[in-house]
C-alpha cells in the first residue's frame, strides 16, 4: 500500500513538472532566426546577437490554449494538495473521489489544448 501511495505522489509531481515545463519553455517552434512559443515570438538579426521579441498574436485559439494550460496547472496543484489532505483525513479504505475529479479536470484541459494544435 505504501508503494502505491508513493507511486501516486511521484505521478502527481511528474505531471506538475511536465505541465510547468511545457508552459514555460521558450522555444516551441524554431526556424531560421525565429523562435515561437506560447507567450511570445522572437527573432534574431542576421548577426545573431540582437533579439526582437513581441507578444504572441492575439488569435482566439492561442488565448484559449494559454487559458487551458493555466487551468491544467491550477487543477493539478489542487489535486496534489487535496490528495495530501485526504491522505491524512480519510478513514482506512476511503476513496479519493475529490482528488480524482480534479485530476480528470486537469487532464481534460490538457487534451483540449492538444486538440487545438492538431
Amino acid at each position: 500500500m505504501l508503494l502505491l501511495l508513493l507511486g501516486i505522489i511521484v505521478l502527481h509531481v511528474a505531471v506538475l513538472v511536465l505541465l510547468f515545463v511545457s508552459t514555460i519553455v521558450s522555444q516551441w517552434i524554431v526556424g531560421n532566426g525565429h523562435a515561437t512559443d506560447l507567450w511570445q515570438n522572437c527573432s534574431t538579426s542576421s548577426s545573431g546577437n540582437v533579439h526582437h521579441c513581441f507578444s504572441s498574436s492575439p488569435n482566439e485559439w492561442l488565448q484559449s490554449v494559454q487559458a487551458t494550460m493555466i487551468l491544467s496547472i491550477i487543477f493539478s496543484v489542487l489535486s496534489l494538495f487535496l490528495f495530501f489532505c485526504q491522505l491524512f483525513t480519510l478513514t482506512k479504505g476511503g476513496r479519493f473521489y475529490i482528488t480524482g475529479i480534479f485530476q480528470i479536470l486537469a487532464e481534460s484541459n490538457s487534451s483540449q489544448m492538444c486538440s487545438y494544435w492538431d
